[in-house]
């Protein structure tokens, strides 16, 4: 099969497109082939060797952890998928990019989205949903996600829309119109975020999300009123010197399925900064590393 792989950690420029070995399902997972994978800040994070202490990978590694594609091979012990079947799901921390993939957590792709959507969701899904469930009922809450014009900070935006929220998201005024078109109220982070959150929500903020590791999370607990109703997907040395809850991602199939209902329904869209072709994986990566992206990069396979 084809596949981007890299043989050494380094920068973009170890990335290379090349045939590879054809991986194998093993005992409850599937194999599907690639239509479209998902790039995220943890691949380059694991390509470059930043996180080796806690996320080695062997060498030559695929990148890539979320994709879509149609189900091609079966591992033994599963029986809820079929043959040509469209899912969207996770499988490694690498192994994502390339002609055929190996899925450990999977759901079926809601026909209203593309292949860019679905590839789009695995990872930010899971992510945005143990979020926002560690932080318990969301109904008539108003609940402040701090990074919400990002690919987790907006999915848990219209997640926690449809589930019965208002939401308050932080992010650059240029993302401002994004996080409405969303269903966000939006407001500027940074400094003075207390006072302007006060015009916002006079009642006060009932919960927070934390989806950007930006070094506020001292400040959003004393908004939200202490450290337990706030939730960080991203900001873990912080979040144990102050007692807050982190939510790590999970290959939750049930997880996958609850977003893909969602959107089925039309109430969660998977939002796509840029697509490039398997062969500019290397613009890919380079475009993550830069941040400030709205929403979810994706490469087409």
């Amino acid at each position: 099969m084809r596949a981007a792989r890299y043989h050494e950690y380094g920068g973009t420029d170890t990335l290379v497109v090349e045939q590879a070995p054809d991986p194998s399902p093993g005992p409850g997972e599937i194999r599907i082939r690639v239509t479209a994978a998902g790039v995220n800040p943890v691949d380059w994070k694991v390509r470059n060797g930043s996180v080796r202490d806690f996320l080695p990978v062997d060498l030559p590694a695929i990148p890539g952890r979320d994709a879509v594609g149609l189900v091609d091979a079966i591992g033994e012990g599963v029986d809820s998928v079929g043959i040509g079947d469209r899912v969207f799901g996770l499988g490694g921390v690498t192994g994502a990019t390339a002609e055929l993939a190996v899925l450990s957590a999977w759901a079926p792709a809601p026909a209203n989205w593309s292949d860019a959507e679905a590839a789009a969701a695995g990872l930010a899904s899971v992510t945005a949903l143990g979020g926002l469930k560690a932080l318990g009922p969301l109904e008539g809450r108003t609940l402040l996600i701090e990074g919400a014009a990002g690919g987790v900070g907006g999915a848990a935006v219209e997640i926690a829309r449809a589930l019965g929220a208002t939401v308050i998201g932080t992010a650059s005024e240029r993302n401002h119109a994004y996080l409405t078109s969303l269903g966000a109220v939006p407001v500027t982070y940074g400094a003075g975020l207390s006072e302007r959150l006060a015009v916002l929500a006079p009642n006060g903020i009932d919960l927070v999300l934390d989806a950007a590791a930006s070094g506020s999370l001292p400040d959003l607990v004393e908004i939200a009123g202490g450290p337990d109703r706030v939730v960080t997907v991203a900001d873990h040395v912080n979040a144990q010197r102050l007692g807050v809850r982190v939510a790590n991602a999970v290959n939750d199939s049930t997880l996958l399925a609850e977003a893909a209902r969602l959107g089925g329904q039309g109430r969660y869209v998977p939002r796509i900064e840029q697509s490039y072709p398997l062969e500019d994986i290397a613009k890919a990566h380079a475009a993550s590393e830069r941040g400030h992206v709205r929403g979810k990069i994706v490469v087409t396979v």
